[in-house]
């Protein structure tokens, strides 16, 4: 048997009515997340598919051997206030979902069962310098980090995906990793570089998402690679024609690519 349904007006009363019954009770439920809440951030679609992203990032980081034991780390912008990071002391080849960190600006963790990453910091001062930084990806590729611990950047002009896609390369100053002082050393190269080898450590790149930082540092290691092997070839490196970098400059400036020589 069908029972009497109530009209609207007076459903609403009764529902109000029992929430205060509740409330005068002492018996309060969790009140809910408002949109802009850490936890709300923090279980969004959008959290959802940067987590699969970042997970999938660090299995080629460690695949191609750019990462090894727990180091390297993955940040990336949640909205204007938030960045999901990875932990520390985590294989990035073993990342799953629930190892990532949901952080606020300041570094200081709002969401996550792990520790953050000692080298947030770097992936905080990036963004708070640089809007156009939306994800951060730090790693130790050894042809890029053999570059790193001598502090001479590679050359230019002899690789076209190098040119277009990172340019000309910082070198950012050796500091204690984890520190502040070790994060505001990237602070005079972010505007003009998206890619910088940190002195005696690795590198850093980012980019509008974090499937392009890690790109970089794949276009970043061949080139220092092939660089490298060119050498032992014997025979003197062709440059490319000055005319043809302009034409490249063109490309970047009409793609929004970061270059100093712009």
């Amino acid at each position: 048997m069908e029972q009497e349904q109530l009209p609207i007006s007076e459903q609403e009363g009764e529902k109000q009515q029992s929430l205060a019954e509740i409330a005068s009770a002492g018996i309060v439920s969790a009140p809910m997340p408002t949109d802009d809440s850490p936890l709300s951030a923090a279980s969004s679609p959008e959290a959802e598919a940067f987590r699969q992203e970042i997970i999938l990032a660090g299995r080629k980081l460690w695949q191609r051997q750019y990462v090894d034991g727990n180091g390297g780390n993955i940040s990336v912008r949640l909205g204007s206030r938030y960045v999901l990071c990875t932990p520390t002391l985590v294989s990035k080849g073993d990342l799953v979902p629930a190892d990532i960190c949901l952080s606020d600006l300041d570094g200081n963790i709002l969401a996550g069962e792990r520790s953050r990453t000692s080298e947030l910091l770097l992936h905080l001062e990036i963004y708070k310098a640089n809007p156009r930084a939306r994800a951060v990806v730090h790693c130790h590729p050894p042809y890029a980090t053999a570059f790193a611990i001598t502090g001479v950047a590679p050359p230019n002009g002899l690789i076209t995906e190098f040119e277009i896609f990172i340019g000309p390369v910082a070198v950012a100053p050796y500091e204690t990793p984890g520190t502040k002082a070790f994060a505001e050393t990237v602070l005079p190269f972010v505007q003009e570089h998206n890619t910088i080898l940190l002195t005696n450590h690795g590198i850093v790149c980012w980019s509008d998402t974090v499937t392009h930082a890690e790109w970089l540092a794949e276009i970043f290691e061949g080139g220092c690679k092939t660089y490298l092997l060119a050498q032992q070839i014997g025979k003197p490196l062709q440059q490319i024609p000055s005319n043809k970098i302009e034409e490249i400059l063109a490309l970047k400036q009409r793609m929004g690519l970061p270059d100093a020589r712009l």
